[in-house]
């Protein structure tokens, strides 16, 4: 990987969505790779400032893709890359919100793309989700050449349709642009709250001594994915020459039961309050997940590491460190 983050050192990059759990971690890797400058943009609808990494290389601009004054501001300094991770997100969220996710996920992406070619950057990568254009029909393991149109929400729909975009611009502009399809993606810097993911909100509740809810029957698997795997895969697609154009599930490849994500928070933090069952919310149509990652194995070297108890157990250590600021913070 060295060999990569050598290829930031002295750039200027943007990430937008620099706030969240994915853009946190960027941050701090691409400081560590020496970058000269970091820009962060978001508009703290689903992050905090304080999580942020604190750099004198780090400029944060409060803002949302939607707005020209923050994009102006945020490409006047002519970033090298840009790594499009803002988005409105969660399946929920989408279906409670649903022409806002369109604005933020649809015309937000093209706003940042127009920016982005007109700045003649080197490399755009955009964050798509594995877990939204496979469908819930897709057969396991899930490979990058098989995508649906029978999606069972905006968000699915919306992360889809930048990818079209993505191509779009690829094919008519040239616009350096990678793909990068995150699975389910944990780790530390993703504070718990409505709309969040289930790890950071199962440490919190049991934390607090309460029940794990469990939407459905505890046997549905998802491809866990830890964020530094992730950091990593998404710093390989922003510098590798073949993954221009080109789309890489960034995953585990390992399938990991509702039920045992319970079981292990519950036994890292000592709670006794066991889980309760809920019924499968409406539009949750995947009962399994597990991608194929061969190739970016072939084409990014890429090869995730952590093993899926001690991620847990790193984020349970990030929230117990972080928790004055957590339940300040915390919006369900």
């Amino acid at each position: 990987m060295d060999e990569y983050k050598r290829e930031y050192s002295g750039k200027h990059i943007l990430i937008t969505g620099g706030a969240g759990c994915i853009g946190s971690n960027l941050t701090k890797a691409l400081i560590e790779a020496e970058a000269g400058r970091v820009t962060v943009l978001d508009d703290l609808s689903a992050a905090e400032k304080w999580n942020i990494p604190v750099s004198p290389k780090v400029d944060f601009i409060e803002g949302s893709v939607l707005d020209e004054n923050a994009l102006k501001q945020a490409f006047s300094g002519k970033p090298d890359f840009v790594f499009h991770l803002a988005a409105h997100f969660a399946n929920q969220n989408s279906v409670d919100h649903p022409e806002l996710d369109l604005l933020v996920n649809g015309q937000g992406t093209i706003k940042i793309f127009e920016y982005s070619r007109r700045s003649v950057v080197s490399r755009v990568v955009f964050a798509s989700s594995g877990c939204s254009v496979y469908g819930s029909r897709a057969p396991l393991p899930l490979k990058e050449d098989f995508v649906s149109l029978h999606l069972d929400t905006p968000y699915q729909i919306t992360k889809l349709l930048g990818e079209l975009y993505c191509n779009f611009y690829y094919n008519y502009y040239h616009l350096p642009v990678a793909i990068a399809r995150f699975f389910n993606v944990y780790g530390p810097g993703e504070i718990p709250g409505a709309y969040r993911n289930v790890i950071p909100n199962f440490i919190y509740k049991a934390l607090h001594k309460k029940p794990l809810p469990i939407t459905g029957t505890g046997e549905e698997t998802r491809d866990y994915t830890f964020v530094e795997d992730i950091v990593n895969g998404t710093l390989r697609l922003g510098i590798v020459p073949e993954a221009v154009g080109d789309a890489f599930n960034l995953a585990s490849e390992k399938e990991t039961r509702t039920i045992d994500v319970a079981n292990i928070v519950n036994e890292i933090t000592g709670n006794d309050a066991g889980v309760e069952y809920l019924p499968r919310r409406d539009w949750d149509q995947i009962t399994r997940r597990r991608a194929s990652i061969k190739k970016a194995r072939r084409v990014l070297g890429y090869e995730p590491e952590m093993e899926f108890a001690e991620g847990v157990r790193r984020v349970y250590d990030w929230i117990v460190a972080n928790l004055e600021n957590i339940e300040a913070t915390a919006r369900f």
